[in-house]
């Protein structure tokens, strides 16, 4: 079982002492988005998870928890974005300075290639045009140098809350383009592409409707089997996502975040919004199983085994 920790959330930013605390207790509970009455345990032991997968902005706080995940036998990668858009598009963050030290960090404290970097999303507008992705995209890539042997890139998608985000921007003068095929950002595509070859890095796409490889860039899976199998010596036998857009090659895993619990607030998340992030705070107990409120669950196996006792008793026949 590959653990996602999370597409829904920054849980190494904001959630580290829950997760530690789950890991501890061997297991979380994650409450389907969509439906709330459906609670699912989720099995935090090493001998059923074979791979946890972070997504962060941010991984400080976990960071001094690392040897001790090493030493309870997980294995384990990041997946680390770092764009240094500037206020407007991440109000919350380090600047890029700051977080090249922190990925820099993160890197030396794990086995080699063990933090993607995600120069995700690239969004194009009236303040990051071609010259500006150009120009921050090599100053990270060379300060990275050495740090990573990963790259990753999307084009900023359309979601329902960053198009809203978008349109108050764009009261305040700043206008998104609306990008329609990969011709009219192929010149900067390419030359990203070069770039990170420069820079010792393999380069892929993310969930990316336009085909890139004419620009250089493979099509990627940031839960990668191949990956995995290459750092790890573990084969997975999971096939793709069925839960994730047409677009994600990415394999099967379970997700333990939650919707609207960031606070990072940049302006094209799809997961969340910095209001609803900042008052569902008040609704996370770090001592719950779950990461909002408090929901737990026994294993479906357990489940099954009282259903079982259940209809027998209820049947006469148990004894």
């Amino acid at each position: 079982m590959i653990i996602s920790a999370s597409r829904r959330t920054d849980i190494p930013a904001f959630f580290s002492e829950w997760f530690m605390n789950r890991i501890r207790a061997g297991y979380c509970t994650a409450v389907n988005p969509f439906n709330r009455k459906q609670v699912s345990y989720i099995s935090l032991k090493p001998e059923d998870v074979d791979i946890i997968v972070f997504w962060t902005k941010n991984p400080k706080p976990l960071m001094p928890h690392l040897n001790e995940l090493n030493d309870r036998g997980f294995k384990f990668y990041f997946q680390y974005t770092l764009t240094g858009y500037d206020r407007w598009f991440e109000p919350n963050l380090p600047n890029w300075e700051r977080s090249c030290e922190t990925f820099q960090k993160l890197s030396e404290a794990l086995p080699s290639g063990l933090v993607v970097w995600r120069y995700d999303p690239i969004i194009i507008s009236n303040r990051t045009d071609e010259a500006y992705h150009l120009k921050r995209y090599a100053e990270i890539a060379a300060t990275l140098k050495g740090y990573t042997e990963r790259n990753i890139i999307s084009l900023v998608d359309d979601y329902r809350k960053a198009s809203a985000h978008f349109k108050r921007l764009k009261e305040q003068g700043i206008y998104v383009e609306n990008i329609v095929d990969a011709a009219a950002i192929g010149f900067l595509i390419k030359n990203i592409a070069e770039i990170a070859r420069e820079n010792s890095m393999e380069i892929f796409s993310c969930a990316e409707p336009f085909d890139l490889m004419d620009c250089g860039v493979q099509h990627g899976k940031c839960i990668d089997d191949d990956y995995i199998q290459k750092h790890f010596g573990i084969v997975i036998n999971e096939k793709k996502d069925n839960t994730q857009r047409i677009e994600c090659g990415c394999i099967k895993s379970k997700d333990i975040g939650h919707y609207d619990t960031c606070q990072h607030g940049c302006a094209y998340c799809y997961a969340g919004t910095l209001p609803c992030g900042i008052k569902n705070m008040q609704l996370h107990n770090p001592e719950s199983p779950s990461l909002l409120g408090y929901f737990d669950a026994v294993p479906s196996t357990e489940t099954k085994k009282k259903k079982k006792l259940s209809k027998q008793i209820n049947q006469g026949t148990l004894f």
